[in-house]
């Protein structure tokens, strides 16, 4: 029996029902559906319109559902179920099976509307309580390397081109602050969803004087939500969450892209580890970085699902439209975003960095010119005569086929009388390195000290996390 047949005569055209059915997708939402069908039964039989026997009995059967679908062979029960509609169906038939018309009973005082919009928020708080802690370790694993690299130098760069010495550990703390970030956002997320749609009916609330607060609480929301409405068409947390995840997904793309340059022959910085690469099945030499161009393509992926769920929404009135179903699609596309972040968290503490190469690299290419402008600078040259200055030297180093530091003193001092002998201690790498001495600069105790802001500040997260997720 459909839950809305009463007004109809004429049965649904059969491949417009088949096609219209959810349950095909909507399945994954069976744990997120049976914990607001019982909320919604506490707040029913705190409205007395549950006895507590019917309580127990349909928060028993509710449970018993749960159990008995958790397995493979449970979900594609659910999955390929004959006659439900969407999930909702699903356990309304599942009780009805159980307990004849008590089934029945649980469906007074809600809408569908209201079951999607409930069930929905409580399965993207549940992948941001995933996704969160997959960072975390993510970001252990990038300070681990960090530390592990010590005081190791490598070049930046910029326009792909070599531009100054920093440290290594430098470098992957710049990934770390991209994560932060990123957790922050979903935690942001996280908060802004945590209202509950529960006692909101199909669109002007329940029709039954039920506190809505009970359900709130027993789902761990903060508080019900403000206008039945918008709570019934709000899928703003969705496209949110999935906004925070395509920056994730950016992100990863980005270190996916500099490890897997850095692993070539012509850089030659990183040895990818083998239990995350493969080989190729006509050259016996190769070594592929499968992983990190996996994860490259990953958020187009994620980024696509943003954008599908963005027109989805685009000029739909108020307040439940059908429209509203593809948004759950997109949403359920991503769950393998916390199995990604850990594979790449596994791959970077097995990564491995030449740092010999890397050390030659930051010592070629005149990247101490800036540093030695600014030694310039220290003896009264304005910055932008030093950088002339600084430029002629390099041209004529570059032409003599040598670095700055190996000119002598009177090849220098042809470009000005002010470089002194003191010039070359000034440019060496470790002084390049450290006359970034500012606050976000790669001067080795900066660094030494950021590592540990960043210690403490992952630590907290993780925290953070185990305390959402409990």
């Amino acid at each position: 029996m459909k839950m809305w047949s009463g007004r109809f005569r004429e049965p649904l055209d059969e491949e417009f029902e088949q096609w219209q059915r959810s349950i095909i997708f909507d399945w994954r939402l069976l744990e997120e559906e049976i914990a607001a069908s019982k909320a919604h039964a506490t707040a029913l039989a705190a409205a007395h319109i549950l006895t507590p026997s019917e309580l127990a009995q349909l928060l028993g059967a509710l449970g018993s559902i749960a159990a008995s679908h958790r397995s493979d062979e449970g979900k594609s029960a659910v999955r390929n179920h004959a006659t439900a509609e969407d999930i909702h169906h699903f356990v309304e038939l599942s009780l009805v099976e159980r307990l004849g018309s008590l089934g029945l009973k649980l469906h007074t005082g809600r809408s569908r509307n209201e079951q999607i919009a409930t069930d929905l928020r409580l399965y993207v708080r549940r992948q941001i309580h995933l996704t969160v802690p997959a960072l975390a370790k993510w970001a252990d694993a990038l300070v681990q390397q960090a530390r592990n690299a010590g005081e190791a130098a490598m070049p930046s760069y910029t326009h792909l081109q070599r531009a100054e010495p920093v440290l290594i550990a430098h470098w992957l703390l710049a990934y770390v602050e991209m994560i932060l970030r990123d957790a922050d956002r979903l935690q942001d997320c996280a908060k802004r969803l945590n209202l509950c749609p529960l006692g909101s009916g199909a669109i002007a609330g329940a029709t039954l004087a039920l506190d809505r607060n009970i359900a709130a609480r027993e789902l761990h929301f903060d508080a019900p939500t403000a206008n039945s409405m918008d709570a019934t068409s709000d899928r703003d947390f969705v496209l949110e969450f999935l906004q925070a995840l395509t920056f994730v997904g950016l992100h990863l793309s980005r270190f996916a892209e500099e490890i897997t340059l850095f692993a070539t022959a012509e850089f030659n910085f990183v040895q990818l580890p083998e239990a995350f690469s493969t080989g190729s099945s006509a050259m016996p030499q190769k070594k592929n970085p499968d992983l990190t161009e996996l994860i490259r393509a990953k958020v187009g992926r994620i980024n696509a699902a943003a954008q599908a769920v963005t027109l989805q929404l685009k000029g739909l009135p108020l307040a439940y439209n059908k429209d509203m179903q593809e948004t759950q699609e997109p949403a359920f596309q991503v769950d393998f975003v916390p199995q990604m972040i850990a594979l790449v968290a596994r791959f970077t503490a097995a990564l491995r960095f030449n740092t010999a190469q890397m050390r030659a690299a930051a010592q070629s290419g005149y990247l101490n010119a800036m540093a030695a402008a600014t030694y310039l600078v220290h003896k009264g040259v304005p910055f932008r005569t030093a950088h002339e200055k600084i430029g002629n030297a390099v041209r004529y180093a570059l032409e003599k086929g040598v670095e700055l530091n190996a000119l002598s003193l009177d090849e220098l001092r042809q470009f000005g009388e002010e470089f002194g002998d003191d010039f070359f201690p000034a440019v060496a790498l470790e002084a390049t390195i450290d006359c970034h001495d500012v606050l976000g600069g790669t001067a080795r105790h900066r660094v030494s000290h950021a590592l540990d802001k960043a210690t403490e500040r992952i630590a907290t997260l993780t925290q953070e996390a185990a305390h959402a997720g409990a």
